[in-house]
């Protein structure tokens, strides 16, 4: 069998199994040669050999047969350091003549089974503005590459304010302007899972081997490791491994470190340890930049689209908590006006969102307030409108007082019988020892802006 047919097999395999699984497990073994009925490939660990030979090797098998070659077994074995670094890229497996071709060929991360980037995440389509400034010019300091600025760079916010986005940009851009790099993006989850696999298949060292090899590790959702002992024990050791090989580290979640639930705490200190960056909830401005870039974006595509002055404006002030819901009613917005023939005026607007429109209409309720403020701080709900008056109970009814207070239309009576019958002053009182504790105590203040995404959400 000769590099030409297996040549033909690429091809047929990516056809079989996609075009991601094709360019993450295929694509970077190198044929070597076939003999007694054995295939033999050079990959680069023996985790990945076994992780195709389990999930692929039946397709290969059949596909060989195919192309006139009697294989009956695959045998992989592990590219020593010095083959690796002899060997040019006319040595290694051609990727199939039908796979369209990525913007920068990487010989360096190709072998890396990470998640796929999203090539619309990229820093020319996020929009800046105050809220998320901070987090823009971190990730794009990473994203240089060069020596290590801030390690690890820990990104959180609520859901949909561009946490995933900032991610994927410099994923991107490490890749384009740094392709000697070998850069890992993949989610907590799949972590774990890999890490699960390793166990099961007893190739732990084959697991190490291949996350200490990179030059960038990003992981996504760190939360989801919360509570799981085995899998916080090896992200340990494998954070501590790489940041001793000054390596970029690069993390996002839903939370600061400190607030994640059920995480160890010395993987909190080593996360605190670097740049953490908070992506804040959007405001006015940046909301109405992002409907009016997607427009600008939509317009290539489609010149004739008209939008009533007033209709960007409008959803702005409507949608305020969650990106991804405001991104969605432009985008169904644009697909009904574009099917039946119209332009996009007030009143189709809210005909077509109307459900969208209704839950962002959504009240917050002080009992709605006062169980995320219990739950929070593991209090009982009788103990937030009960008599106790201990610093452990008295903190969080002031708390839970003050969001009542900046996110309800309830008035200070009001809002004092709801405690069990307290008097305004006592709320007034709360409402102003709220506001000098958030001024100088940063735990107040981040429970607070928590708290206040939590009921927003």
């Amino acid at each position: 069998m000769t590099d030409d047919s297996w040549g033909l097999t690429c091809n047929e395999l990516q056809k079989a199994i996609g075009n991601n699984n094709f360019v993450t497990w295929i694509k970077p073994m190198r044929f070597v040669s076939v003999g007694d009925g054995t295939a033999h490939f050079e990959v680069p660990t023996s985790f990945f050999g076994e992780w195709v030979s389990r999930n692929f090797g039946d397709a290969i098998k059949h596909h060989l047969s195919q192309n006139g070659a009697s294989v009956s077994r695959l045998q992989f074995d592990v590219a020593s350091a010095t083959a690796a670094a002899a060997e040019t890229p006319a040595a290694s497996a051609e990727p199939a003549p039908s796979e369209p071709a990525p913007a920068e060929t990487r010989k360096s991360d190709e072998d890396l089974p990470g998640a796929a980037i999203d090539s619309r995440f990229t820093f020319d389509s996020f929009v800046v503005g105050k809220p998320n400034e901070l987090a823009h010019a971190a990730a794009r300091r990473v994203a240089e590459g060069g020596p290590v600025s801030f390690n690890p760079l820990f990104l959180y916010g609520g859901v949909g304010l561009g946490k995933t986005h900032l991610m994927h940009a410099i994923a991107w851009e490490l890749r384009t302007k740094s392709p000697h790099l070998r850069v890992l993006y993949l989610s907590a989850e799949q972590f774990m899972y890999r890490f699960v696999q390793a166990l099961r298949d007893r190739d732990t060292m084959g697991f190490k081997e291949l996350f200490r090899s990179v030059d960038v590790l990003m992981v996504d959702d760190v939360q989801f490791i919360a509570g799981k002992d085995s899998t916080q024990d090896e992200f340990f050791h494998t954070f501590n491994a790489l940041v001793d090989q000054n390596k970029q580290i690069i993390i996002s979640a839903d939370r600061a470190p400190g607030e994640i639930k059920d995480l160890e705490d010395r993987i909190k200190s080593r996360l605190q340890s670097g740049l953490v960056v908070d992506l804040h909830p959007t405001d006015y401005e940046l909301r109405l930049g992002i409907l009016q870039h997607k427009v600008d974006r939509y317009r290539e595509q489609y010149p004739g689209l008209v939008i009533q002055n007033g209709v960007l404006e409008f959803l702005a002030h409507r949608i305020s908590t969650n990106v991804r819901v405001l991104e969605g009613a432009l985008t169904r917005l644009f697909a009904f006006a574009s099917l039946v023939g119209k332009e996009i005026t007030m009143d189709l607007t809210t005909d077509c969102l109307a459900d969208i429109l209704r839950a962002s209409d959504r009240k917050v309720t002080v009992e709605e307030i006062q169980r995320k403020v219990s739950e929070h701080y593991n209090m009982r709900l009788s103990d937030m409108i009960g008599p106790r008056r201990h610093r452990t109970v008295a903190r969080p009814r002031q708390i839970a007082m003050y969001l009542s207070k900046h996110l309800t239309s309830r008035s200070l009576p009001e809002i004092g019988r709801r405690f069990g019958g307290r008097d305004h002053t006592t709320v007034m009182h709360a409402v102003k020892r709220i506001d000098e504790l958030r001024a100088v105590d940063n735990q107040v203040a981040e429970d607070l802006e928590m708290l206040r995404r939590m009921l927003e959400a």
